[in-house]
């Protein structure tokens, strides 16, 4: 089983990523590759499946977190397949990424600081 630390890199991991792999591109950029929605889509959704699994004394820790937000996201990429407002995703990249991966990252710090 999983631990609340290797979840946590796994968020990491994968929101670094998602950085990574949108840096120096534009929306339309973005909205017209198809091959690059579906790979953040799917980092997104490793974010939300690591964060549904986080343990529940550490998300009571750290309630400024939006967890059932990225949750929320997560079902949406994956039962909304068809559905998905690639825009909207790209919005969350641009404006939520960045900071979810500095709290997510100091999160990491305090709790596992060896």
């Amino acid at each position: 089983m999983r631990r609340d630390c290797q979840r946590l890199l796994d968020i990491i991991d994968a929101l670094n990523w998602v950085a990574k792999a949108v840096e120096g591109r534009t929306e339309d950029q973005f909205t017209s590759d198809e091959m690059l929605r579906y790979a953040v889509a799917r980092q997104l959704i490793i974010v939300g499946e690591a964060a549904a699994r986080l343990s529940p004394e550490l998300i009571q820790k750290h309630p400024s977190i939006p967890w059932a937000d990225i949750v929320g996201l997560r079902n949406i990429l994956v039962h909304e397949y068809f559905g998905v407002h690639w825009p909207l995703v790209w919005q969350t990249v641009c404006d939520d990424v960045p900071l979810l991966l500095e709290q997510v990252r100091e999160i990491f710090r305090l709790e596992f600081p060896e």
